[in-house]
């Protein structure tokens, strides 16, 4: 009796096995039946300044880099493909002397300030978390002028790294940064100057923001998995 029912268990085992498969295998050519190749059409535009650069990784990638790291000052537009929940993460930076935090030949105190806006809606705001890694002069003193840096988190950057312990951004005022060109000549209705707590003295701020859905509210079509499945429409031609 024992006997019958090890053999009952093992294949009632086996055909779960074999459904488990068959289902795992239709949803595969569901997704791959659904998925196409994505068009330009289905691109946003990413549109950032920072004083003085910056570095824009979306969920975990690295998308864009300010090529001009002082002067002048840059806007950086690029095409990208979003996926949600999307993280964006921003590494800004004020160039100032890394002994000193200050520039211009340790002449001067300078300040930052990072502005981004998306073709989905997102801008940058106080909802965003900035922490502080390198802050200088200490005390604004420019006569003994030393820096203090914290470790950069691993993974600050990546999807589901914690900042729930990070401050919120702070706002600031376009006065407050001084925005050089071509910041101007680009639109950037709706966003906010951002930076840690104190735009003179902090020289680099990690940014971060996830959102869960695109704030347009349209539905778009998720291509992040795009290199395990064959699109709609295939892949390559096959060799004759």
């Amino acid at each position: 009796m024992k006997f019958k029912s090890l053999m009952v268990c093992s294949l009632l085992g086996s055909l779960l096995i074999q459904l488990l498969a068959l289902s795992d295998s239709a949803a595969q050519e569901k997704a791959a039946a659904q998925l196409r190749k994505p068009e330009m059409k289905d691109t946003i535009k990413a549109t950032v300044y920072a004083d003085n650069t910056f570095q824009l990784y979306l969920n975990g990638e690295l998308v864009a880099v300010d090529s001009i790291r002082f002067i002048p000052h840059n806007v950086i537009e690029v095409d990208i493909l979003p996926s949600y929940p999307l993280t964006i993460a921003v590494l800004a930076e004020d160039d100032a002397d890394p002994k000193t935090g200050m520039e211009y030949a340790n002449t001067n105190i300078g300040d930052g300030g990072s502005i981004l806006k998306f073709g989905d809606g997102t801008v940058t705001d106080k909802s965003w978390r900035a922490l502080a890694v390198s802050r200088g002069p200490l005390d604004g003193d420019t006569k003994n002028p030393r820096v203090e840096n914290i470790a950069v988190p691993d993974g600050w950057y990546r999807a589901g790294f914690d900042d729930s312990k990070w401050p919120q951004a702070t706002e600031y005022a376009e006065d407050e940064v001084g925005p050089k060109q071509p910041y101007i000549d680009h639109e950037f209705k709706g966003a906010k100057f951002i930076w840690s707590g104190d735009v003179k003295l902090d020289n680099k701020v990690l940014l971060r923001k996830v959102l869960e859905t695109p704030p347009d509210g349209k539905e778009r079509t998720d291509f992040s998995n795009l290199n395990n499945v064959v699109p709609a429409g295939g892949g390559r031609r096959p060799r004759r």
